[in-house]
């Protein structure tokens, strides 16, 4: 009978204090696991009074800009304005040699009037050889050739014409003409230079009136077609306020800001020149406009909202400051919005709620908000 093979009692306790420490280690990671904070997407819920409370940068710029330039190539002839002009609308700012286009324009019409006499002469060659025709004095074939001939005529005039049309566009092109009142602030060439069709000439700006885009943050978007008293401030003017209107909102935000863009339009101040570039900050109300219409100042997205326990209570989970842990709390909901839904009762301004992933947080969960 076949012995059986025994391990020793070193060799059976080797193995199980290797069990041991791996469900140690398990055991270990596990908690770990359990004990990080979870990271989450959260917005800090804000009321209209913030955008009184604070001002918002941006940089200057034309309400219209355009580098101009020919639609023909030829030498510049003339070149009569200089960085920091100012032109008016229709105004001629440069202008090639017209001598080759008005050369070529010549010609073509000498073609049309040949053209036009050609076509005069076919017509009462056909008209004559017609009448013979009725009269049996000339054959069908023979009117067949005045009439090709007749075709002709009229086509070799049409394309004179078209051709004496696009030379005259060319000789109007040797004049740039500025396509609105603004201001020289670049010039690209010199005179008396060879340049190409498309080739940048010289770039003017219309500073007429000047915007400002600014970046408003997710939480406050919603609240800005209320806003009222636009105040903008140039740094290079800090002792004068500009009033301002809404231009354009913005409606997506930006992936790393999560900001959306607002665009400001206002006209020039007495006495000072604002130009593209400057930098300024902006601040505007709305809280009074808000209230008298009845609209919440209190708005948050809508994916922080969720529905718990199969209940029709709106709740949110609110982030607690000291110790990053979430609470449920029901609130109050109002009106959907554009970027949002209205609360009218249950958060604070102030307070951090979470906006992403709201079914699979758990009541007194530790959290980490992302970005912080």
């Amino acid at each position: 009978m076949a012995n059986r093979s025994r391990l020793s009692y070193p060799a059976c306790s080797a193995i199980l204090l290797s069990a041991f420490f791996l469900t140690a280690c398990q055991e270990s990671e596990a908690t770990k696991s359990a004990d990080q904070p979870r990271p989450v997407k959260a917005v800090r819920v804000s009321d209209i009074g913030e955008l009184g409370n604070r001002w918002f940068a941006g940089r200057a710029k034309a309400t219209q800009e355009v580098s101009l330039s020919f639609r023909v190539s030829g030498q510049l002839l003339s070149f009569p304005v200089v960085v920091g002009d100012e032109v008016k609308e229709g105004d001629v700012v440069a202008e090639l040699d017209a001598a080759p286009y008005k050369s070529e324009a010549d010609r073509i019409a000498a073609n049309v009037s040949r053209g036009e006499a050609t076509l005069a002469n076919a017509e009462q060659q056909y008209k004559r050889d017609e009448t013979l025709f009725k009269q049996g004095h000339v054959s069908g074939a023979r009117l067949d050739i005045r009439t090709a001939e007749l075709k002709k005529a009229r086509a070799d005039l049409a394309a004179y014409r078209a051709q004496l049309a696009r030379s005259e566009l060319d000789l109007d092109y040797t004049k740039l003409l500025a396509p609105f009142s603004g201001r020289v602030v670049a010039t690209y060439v010199d005179n008396f230079e060879d340049v190409r069709a498309q080739q940048q000439i010289l770039r003017v700006v219309d500073t007429s009136r000047i915007e400002m885009t600014i970046d408003i943050p997710e939480n406050l978007i919603s609240f800005t077609p209320n806003v009222e008293d636009i105040r903008v401030v140039f740094d290079a003017f800090p002792d004068m306020t500009v009033p301002a209107e809404i231009k354009e909102i913005g409606t997506e935000a930006s992936e790393t800001t999560r900001t959306f863009p607002v665009t400001l339009i206002m006209d020039q101040p007495q006495g000072v020149t604002v130009l593209p570039g400057m930098a300024g900050k902006a601040t505007g109300n709305a809280r009074q406009v808000l209230e008298a219409q009845g609209i919440a100042t209190v708005e948050i997205p809508v994916a922080a909202t969720f529905n718990a326990g199969g209940s029709d209570a709106t709740a949110v989970w609110v982030i607690d400051d000291a110790s990053k842990q979430v609470s449920r709390r029901d609130v109050r909901t109002g009106q959907l919005t554009d970027h949002g839904i209205e609360i009218t009762d249950g958060l604070k301004p102030g307070e951090w709620i979470v906006v992403a992933g709201v079914n699979s947080i758990k009541e007194g969960q530790q959290v980490r908000i992302l970005g912080q």
